[in-house]
């Protein structure tokens, strides 16, 4: 009898590849998901999904009702810097109301486990690089304050009812399943490999970039791109590091390397074989200079090792998608 694992947020980006690897790994797996940026179409058949909201406490209790459920992946929450900076209500209300419901649910429940997709934008503009777990967390966005009150409540429900969690602290996920099968497609997509295979395909005329007067070396932003399938892996490690009783914590996720936005055009333009042109457009707001991680605790402690080190081969993965997928899933 396999475990039965929850994925909020089953049918997005992450999620589906976070699916992936629950079935493959033999879990039983159980989606929740409201469709309101994920896809149906990216829906693995071989998970039970449920079409609705987790800040609606009904909804859930029905799933909880019928499903067996023992622990949960939370990769739910809306994750636009630039929207949340415009728009704060919409993130507070998704993202902290919907992890405070979630947590109602698993302590209705007894549900002991939760493992929780959290982010860099926790750290703001950090006084340090790489980035370690004990780097001071001060968002400078609402989407970066709305993922620590996150952490912060698992923390207190922790303490009171004994809730166990880990948040990963993710850095820019990239890639997408290697057979092209499932990957990126949000709509406005604001991540920059999308953008760039956008232009690659011809789907837009230039690249712009946002700004070419920070303080790295060649003026353009610098990033720490880990692949998903590895995102995902690490999720499934934290799980079983917390089922063999160890205490709630947690980890940064990345690949202790940053590329800036004109390395990522460069490697992209050898795995594409375009001339993906680019124009420097101004900044946007909430832009940190350079954001690296240091996953060395992710390594030692979960014995996470990420398959994907290279940065074209990432980006690979990403190109193979676009092919097969010109307009993500609606072809």
């Amino acid at each position: 009898m396999s475990e039965t694992i929850m994925v909020a947020g089953g049918a997005g980006y992450i999620g589906s590849h976070m699916v992936h690897q629950l079935l493959k790994t033999g879990y039983d797996v159980v989606i929740v998901d409201n469709l309101s940026t994920g896809h149906r179409q990216a829906v693995n058949p071989q998970a039970r999904f449920y079409e609705g909201d987790t800040r609606d406490i009904q909804f859930l209790k029905q799933v909880f009702a019928q499903e067996p459920i023992q622990a949960i992946i939370h990769m739910d929450a809306f994750s636009i810097v630039p929207e949340s900076v415009g728009d704060p209500l919409k993130y507070f209300d998704n993202n902290v109301i919907g992890m405070i419901k979630l947590l109602e649910i698993m302590q209705q429940y007894d549900v002991k486990y939760l493992i929780f997709s959290s982010t860099a934008a926790t750290f703001g503009q950090p006084q340090q690089s790489p980035i370690t777990e004990q780097t001071p967390q001060q968002p400078i966005n609402p989407y970066g304050v709305s993922k620590l009150m996150m952490e912060q409540m698992m923390h207190w429900v922790d303490q009171a009812y004994g809730i166990k969690s880990v948040a990963l602290r993710y850095f820019n996920a990239a890639g997408a399943l290697a057979d092209g099968s499932i990957g990126e497609d949000h709509n406005p997509e604001t991540h920059l490999i999308p953008i760039i295979l956008k232009t690659a395909m011809g789907q837009q005329d230039t690249l712009k970039i946002y700004g070419n007067d920070y303080q790295t070396p060649d003026g353009t932003n610098v990033r720490d791109y880990v692949h998903v399938t590895d995102l995902a892996q690490a999720h499934i490690l934290a799980l079983k590091y917390l089922q063999a009783g160890n205490p709630s914590t947690a980890f940064n996720l990345g690949s202790n390397q940053g590329f800036s936005v004109q390395e990522i055009i460069q490697a992209a333009r050898k795995v594409t074989q375009k001339a993906i042109p680019a124009e420097i457009a101004p900044r946007r707001g909430g832009d940190p200079d350079i954001l690296i991680a240091d996953s060395s605790r992710a390594k030692s402690i979960l014995g996470w090792q990420p398959q994907y080190t290279d940065i074209q081969a990432i980006i690979k993965t990403a190109w193979t998608w676009k092919q097969k997928h010109p307009q993500g899933y609606q072809s």
